[in-house]
């Protein structure tokens, strides 16, 4: 919600994320990162922000404009972390769940090569004077001769990704 506010009230001030950055110190990558939700500005930020956006900060975080709470730096840190916090645990199931992808193809991996370790190119003993004989050996040996080249190469970025996802204590 911040994200969209701060983005939305941007363009509607006619500002681009490379003059709003200009105004506030940052570089223009900070404010993309903020417009994206990969990252949130701190309290002390967040009030410059909307000191040159001309907007309270209260509408910015997405409460109504007519609300009269006061945006103390209390208030609008108590809100960031609530915003933090969101922010990590989507970092943390992304991380979670790519962890999860690396490990299944690493399994997916091991088992096509068991596969074809155990059926040993059986196509190459097949009656190749039928077509669809020939057409099904040609395509299983291609995809074999494919496999064994990238497979290893699959397999060993499975497991560095595997061990770059983990959880970390």
């Amino acid at each position: 919600m911040l994200s969209e506010n701060i983005k939305a009230v941007r363009k509607s001030k006619g500002l681009s994320q490379e003059e709003l950055a200009v105004k506030l110190n940052v570089v223009r990558q900070t404010i993309s990162k903020w417009e994206q939700g990969l990252s949130v500005p701190d309290a002390d930020m967040l009030i410059s922000i909307s000191e040159e956006l001309e907007t309270p900060v209260s509408a910015l975080l997405g409460e109504s404009v007519s609300e009269t709470r006061a945006d103390d730096l209390r208030t609008i840190s108590e809100k960031l972390e609530v915003i933090n916090l969101r922010l990590a645990r989507g970092k943390a199931a992304r991380r979670k769940a790519a962890h999860w992808f690396f490990i299944a193809l690493c399994a997916a991996v091991a088992a096509v090569f068991a596969v074809l370790h155990v059926l040993n190119s059986p196509y190459l003993g097949w009656d190749y004077s039928r077509p669809e004989a020939a057409a099904a050996g040609v395509m299983l040996h291609g995809f074999e001769w494919l496999f064994v080249r990238i497979g290893p190469l699959v397999l060993i970025g499975a497991v560095i990704g595997a061990c770059l996802t983990r959880k970390r204590a």
